[in-house]
């Protein structure tokens, strides 16, 4: 970076000059009194323990920041190549026990509180959660680069600051109600703003071409209305390790705060437009694009995340090498998380030809040796295409850029396929129709070197259906990378009982090694381990429980003893919650009509937001919560039978969930689900799963063996060729169980104040075109069900299949995800950031 004339060479060498920070208990305390008292100003009077939880964060922001310091000086030194991170998404969750684990100071700093008299598990819940997702993509990208960290891997992550988080969703009335989520209203202070690394981002106005001298054009964007991008800098620690990688956030700030002519002239509103225009950008994650303004504020967010992150990372090379782009694919690699940012490819040739002046050639070499692209669905409507005319009139020079990249790859399409005029219609970025369209994924695959899926069934449709004739144009991009989850935060943080137990018996290197797990297979057959592993399962079921009493008073129905059967997840007409809430309508009206009959007893747990423009997925909240409010009211099914609905589903309650949950329930429809994380957080906990060959859910089975893996229904090949003469109502009328279960639904039992409330519903999984064949696989998913109750009944047997799921968890781990993006794709050198760590306590007791 440019020298900083601030300081004389001298003073800034002393200023970087620091006593290492403390990292005993004693350290902590005096930090911990020093920033409650100076800094915030509180005393021994003060009973919130927001402003603990503050100065405790600061206390060990401090200690992370020496070592944020000497991984970013480390990364300057060498030069080494560098990967950048590009999501919409990172869905964080909190952050002070995630850093405490990770400096290995969590049973230090707890004593320290423990002597001030402080509860450290009160001051963790009081953070607030950084929602900066909607679900399972945010939720990798936090996954993946926190893994990069704890691999050593110099990568930087890129994304948006959104002013108001995932909305925070209460029930009223059985339906959900959005509330804004305002999670930096009492600030960030794990954050810091790096106000000189701002960039300007421009919107509207037009293009002008010049030509100089020697006849080269050079294209100018003009009149356009520009809004500044400020980066908030995240910590991203890896565990124990002395790496700390950065998550850079960009704010969208206006360039001037208003306009004093028009605020002179009275007219106050006005004057303050163009502020509010532009903070718009990053006020709200993920508007609804269901209305042409919606659509335009997110290309808008689309185009600021990669504007801001490639300026930023074309100015530090600029900074060291100069206009010199020849060794720049050499040393940097961008990937793009999911289509959101594939403008970023459009955006890289705007800067490399017409801000440093390299050929369109040079330029589009550099970009598809430096783009990866990962695609994260199945779904075509998933697949993000852009007006063209919303294209000129908002991002005027990068739909040129587009056209002539589309141009130039036809040419090579037409080299390939000769003549094959329908072939380039469909292969072509730009859709052809009514409405001209961008396809931005095509724009994705074509301006990358790299495209893959996120698990095996994942990928190999993509390269047999959705992508096939790119395939067949480049095989050699196409490849998979299976997802998985960090087991830091979903093991060792979350639950931290079952973790002591399994580094009391095989050590700790699981924790970055999560393989090491296939060690505790032999101890299933140990009686003395599974009764201490049935017992954590217990107390953990318990304390869930508990945490939702705490929540919400309907949780009282909760029975500790009962399968705990968990879906929790986003929800949409492909995860079929729907058919979840079918097996416990037909679980009633067996209570109903033949008595409790010696039945397992089962809690059912349903959590998950729906998009606030999703009507079918708000009618599923609705459904859910009208069929809990009969059941759960009826004294028949008590203690035997409860379905409950989980409000505001987030990153900090799936924390809760996941220790406590006996069943996961993995039930989309096969061919929709691109890999789900979900599955990996519980089974990697010892859930067992009931579910459908899709996704990840089919490497787990191969994983674990069928016998502790409840499979049902139609394959993805089955679903398809059975699409063709789907008849629901034949399948309804030939089953007596799913016709009591319909004739319930139909004559209004669980809406009988609300008639007609849930025909979409109904009429939805009637219809001989739902493409989620929800009656298709009806009977097989109650067989199923039914497996379940005959394996819990048999506790030990029980244990043993969750052990066995534990065990055998390793290959989802995001170690080995990155292990592997970085193996085929990156090819980054890890760097080793000399910074002493503490040792873990397992560590200690060894020494």
């Amino acid at each position: 970076m440019p020298h900083n004339k601030f300081f004389t060479s001298k003073p800034k060498l002393l200023i970087n000059q620091l006593p290492e920070q403390g990292m005993d208990k004693k350290d902590f305390i005096e930090d911990f009194k020093q920033y409650y008292v100076h800094l915030l100003g509180r005393d021994e009077d003060c009973c919130s323990p927001y402003y603990a939880n503050e100065a405790l964060s600061e206390a060990i922001r401090d200690r992370l920041m020496e070592r944020w310091n000497d991984t970013r000086q480390l990364y300057r030194e060498n030069d080494c190549r560098r990967l950048y991170y590009l999501s919409m998404e990172f869905l964080m969750g909190r952050t002070l026990s995630n850093a405490m684990l990770n400096l290995g100071v969590t049973d230090t700093v707890t004593q320290a509180m423990y002597d001030l008299g402080i509860e450290i598990e009160e001051l963790i819940a009081s953070e607030q959660d950084a929602g900066l997702g909607n679900g399972g993509l945010g939720r990798l990208a936090a996954c993946f680069i926190d893994s990069c960290a704890t691999l050593q891997l110099p990568v930087l992550g890129y994304g948006l600051r959104y002013e108001y988080g995932m909305f925070t969703q209460t029930i009223v009335n059985g339906e959900q109600v959005e509330k804004p989520d305002h999670w930096l209203r009492h600030g960030n202070v794990w954050e810091v703003k790096r106000i000189e690394y701002s960039h300007c981002i421009k919107f509207g106005g037009h293009t002008e071409v010049h030509t100089d001298n020697e006849g080269r054009q050079h294209f100018v964007w003009h009149s356009s209305c520009n809004v500044l991008a400020v980066p908030y800098d995240t910590p991203i620690p890896g565990y124990q390790n002395g790496t700390v990688n950065s998550l850079r956030l960009w704010k969208a700030v206006a360039t001037e705060e208003f306009n004093l002519e028009e605020f002179n002239a009275g007219d106050y509103a006005e004057a303050v437009a163009s502020k509010i225009t532009a903070e718009n950008i990053t006020m709200v994650l993920y508007p609804n694009d269901a209305n042409e303004n919606g659509k335009e504020l997110r290309l808008r967010q689309q185009y600021f995340l990669a504007s801001a992150s490639l300026q930023d990372v074309i100015t530090r090379w600029v900074s060291v090498h100069g206009n010199h782009f020849s060794d720049f694919a050499a040393k940097n690699c961008f990937q793009l998380n999911d289509t959101h940012p594939s403008i970023a490819i459009a955006e890289l040739m705007r800067l490399l030809v017409d801000h440093h002046h390299l050929s369109w050639n040079e330029a589009w070499t550099i970009t598809r040796n430096t783009m990866a692209y990962t695609n994260h669905t199945l779904l075509p409507e998933a697949l993000e295409k852009w007006p063209v005319k919303l294209m000129q009139q908002l991002l005027p020079r990068l739909m040129e850029i587009i056209f002539e990249i589309n141009a130039h790859f036809l040419a090579e399409v037409s080299a390939h396929w000769p003549g094959d005029i329908a072939r380039l219609r469909r292969m072509s970025i730009i859709e052809e129709g009514r409405e001209k369209q961008v396809r931005m994924a095509y724009l994705a695959i074509v301006g990358s070197f790299s495209v893959n899926g996120v698990a095996q069934l994942h990928s190999q449709l993509l390269q047999q259906g959705l992508f096939r004739e790119f395939y067949e144009l480049w095989p050699y991009k196409f490849n998979n990378k299976t997802n998985g989850v960090t087991p830091r935060r979903w093991l060792a943080s979350c639950n931290p009982e079952l973790a002591q137990l399994i580094t009391e018996t095989i050590g700790d290197a699981w924790i970055t090694d999560l393989t090491q797990l296939k060690r505790l297979e032999p101890y299933a057959e140990n009686a003395q381990f599974r009764q201490r592993w049935r017992e954590i399962k217990q107390t953990a079921k318990q304390r869930l429980i508990d945490y939702k009493k705490r929540k919400h008073p309907k949780a009282l129905h909760l029975n500790v003893d009962a399968i705990f059967d968990v879906q929790v997840k986003r929800i949409h007409e492909y995860k079929r919650q729907v058919l979840n809430v079918l097996h416990v309508i037909y679980l009633y009206n067996q209570i109903k009509k033949h008595g409790k009959m010696h039945r397992v007893p089962r809690c059912v747990l349903i959590g998950g937001k729906a998009a606030p423009g999703y009507r079918m997925a708000k009618k599923t909240i609705k459904f859910i919560n009208n069929v809990s409010e009969v059941i759960n009211a009826d004294p028949d099914t008590a203690n035997q039978l409860c379905l409950l609905f989980l409000p505001d589903y987030r990153v900090s309650a799936m924390e809760k969930i996941c220790p406590g949950a006996d069943l996961s329930e993995q039930i989309s429809t096969a061919g929709k689900e691109a890999s789900g994380t979900g599955n990996m957080k519980l089974m990697m906990n010892g859930a067992i799963t009931i579910g459908t060959l899709d996704g990840a859910n089919i490497e787990i089975r191969e994983e674990v063996g069928d016998k502790n893996f409840f499979l049902f229904g139609l394959t993805e090949e089955q679903i398809q060729s059975r699409s063709q003469h789907y008849d629901p109502v034949g399948i309804i009328s030939q089953d007596e169980d799913l016709s009591d279960v319909m004739r319930l639904l139909e004559s209004g039992h669980f809406n009988q104040c609300e008639p007609g409330l849930f025909d979409d519903i109904i009429n939805s999984i009637k219809s001989p075109h739902d493409p989620w064949m929800t009656i298709a696989d009806f009977r097989s998913y109650i067989d199923a069900q039914q497996r379940v109750e005959d394996a819990y009944r048999d506790q030990d047997h029980w244990t043993k299949m969750s052990i066995i799921n534990c065990a055998n968890s390793g290959q989802f781990s995001t170690d080995r995800t990155i292990n592997e993006y970085n193996r085929d794709i990156w090819k980054l050198a890890p760097q080793v950031v000399k910074h002493q760590q503490p040792l873990s306590p397992s560590s200690q007791s060894k020494k």
